[in-house]
């Protein structure tokens, strides 16, 4: 086994971004646990209320003054682009200082979210001389125009799942836009995002183009999207909040938002799909991460004929896992955030049993190398569909199973739910998968694979309780611009 130290880490800085320098927070000191050992890795130092103002303040004046919106889109990308191969180049320190307090393992650091990230940034570098506005059809003595602005200062809340990944997907295409950003942390993982800031300055990014503002949500979050100053929020995280911050906006501006928010996304396996490979991707989409994603495949709904088959075949995906920290090159099933999540988790697992559902595995702590917040892979049977098993969100590694006879039960089972963030579906037949695209209630529909690629044009974003607006694609670009029409007379 080799990876790294997790005491030769040093945190011991300011863990605030402002004016493109690290400064020292002056609120409440946080203490930060690494979910991998439950070890204080640090004490996160919060900003103030004046802080905040600060930041806010500074990223307005950045806007204004600094040229980053007025300069020429070329520059802009090429600015975006040199980021984007420091993030790479800098894998020694940024991929251990991501793995240290997440629950992301320095395997899948290195191998998906440090490369994903800096392709991300580079996406939306190339969108920032492809979009301008639009000479629109007009009588011939007149010259009708739509013009593409930025929006100004852009709030971003970023969850603590995936950092760098999620903080790329709120920052990029609002910075390529010529927008101004305050990101927000979440404060379980917030250490490896100031590097990510430390690293966008040296690329020639603008001081106050890009602040970092670190503390809860009560005491910085809220404060921050009801800040004059902001002009549009965008955040990714639970239902509940994400309803709060919507009524907030509300309130302080209005300001658009986008929302991409909680899941309880559906598998559906046909018996006509391949079963060795649907299974296998069935289990890896609720053991990624410890099932800590938010489009995690966490409903299995399978063709009755093929179900103990495809069972089977998931049980022995989930037995191979080794849970570990995330330090370890051979951890293949990283911790679970806090004790607070796992227990709460475990709670939800117990209540089904109670209940009557039948546990085919897992279904508690499972086994490591040394203390730490760890959950067995767990699959539920004979669940009900109004149970909050099925119907509320979890987030870990605890799949429930049902069973269908035929298409239009199972798109009943997929579509019944408050949420519609994603969905898998595996099939051999072309005619039921283009049936399932058009018929299942979900912002992402996968066929035959399920999750995320490099196809950075493809938007993500869901339905119904599951958010509002898209990140990545040309519309998460378009969405950090505002248009102004012009009509002139000759």
């Amino acid at each position: 086994m080799t990876g790294f130290d997790p005491d030769q880490i040093n945190l011991a800085q300011a863990h605030n971004f402002i004016d493109g320098r690290r400064v020292k927070g002056r609120g409440a000191a946080i203490a930060v646990r690494r979910p991998s050992d439950g070890r204080v890795q640090a004490d996160l130092d919060s900003v103030d209320a004046d802080q905040l103002v600060e930041a806010a303040d500074n990223a307005q004046t950045a806007y204004k003054r600094s040229g980053w919106a007025q300069t020429d889109p070329r520059g802009r990308m090429q600015v975006l682009r040199r980021w984007a191969d420091l993030i790479e180049a800098d894998a020694a320190r940024l991929a251990p200082l991501e793995a240290l307090g997440s629950t992301r393992t320095i395997n899948e650091v290195n191998a998906w979210d440090l490369g994903y990230t800096a392709e991300t940034i580079r996406f939306f570098a190339e969108w920032a001389d492809k979009v301008g506005g639009e000479v629109a059809a007009t009588t011939p003595d007149k010259l009708g125009l739509t013009i593409a602005e930025p929006y100004g200062v852009v709030a971003a809340i970023a969850p603590w799942n995936l950092p760098l990944v999620m903080a790329g997907w709120k920052i990029a295409p609002a910075i390529a836009a010529g927008n101004s950003v305050v990101l927000k942390p979440s404060e379980m993982t917030p250490f490896s995002i100031v590097r990510l800031a430390e690293l966008a300055i040296e690329a020639g990014l603008p001081a106050g183009v890009f602040n970092i503002v670190q503390g809860d949500g009560r005491s910085v979050g809220d404060p921050l999207v009801r800040r004059p100053e902001v002009a549009k929020v965008t955040f990714t995280g639970s239902t509940a909040t994400g309803a709060a911050i919507m009524a907030a906006c509300a309130q302080t501006g209005p300001k658009p938002v986008t929302l991409e928010l909680g899941g309880k996304s559906p598998q559906i396996v046909f018996a006509d799909a391949g079963i060795d490979k649907a299974a296998a991707i069935v289990a890896r989409a609720i053991t990624l991460n410890a099932g800590q994603v938010c489009v995690a495949g966490s409903r299995l709904l399978v063709q009755d004929k093929v179900a103990d088959q495809v069972i089977d075949r998931i049980l022995a995906a989930f037995a191979a896992h080794r849970a570990g920290p995330t330090w370890r090159t051979d951890t293949t099933l990283g911790p679970i955030i806090s004790e607070g999540q796992l227990d709460r988790m475990d709670g939800i697992v117990k209540r089904a049993i109670a209940q009557g559902a039948e546990l085919l595995a897992g279904g508690g702590r499972a086994t490591a190398p040394q203390e730490g917040s760890y959950f067995a892979p767990t699959l539920i049977a004979n669940v009900d569909q109004r149970s909050e098993v099925v119907q509320g969100e979890i987030f870990g590694p605890v799949l429930t199973v049902q069973t269908f006879a035929d298409e239009e039960e199972a798109y009943a089972l997929a579509n019944d739910s408050a949420y519609g963030l994603a969905a898998g579906v595996h099939t051999g037949d072309v005619a039921r998968a283009l049936r399932a695209t058009r018929t299942l209630e979900a912002g992402t529909i996968w066929v035959n694979r399920y999750g995320r690629s490099n196809d950075f044009i493809l938007p993500t974003g869901g339905y119904k309780q599951s958010g509002i607006g898209k990140d990545l694609g040309r519309e998460a670009y378009l969405a950090n611009l505002k248009t102004k029409t012009a009509l002139i007379e000759f």
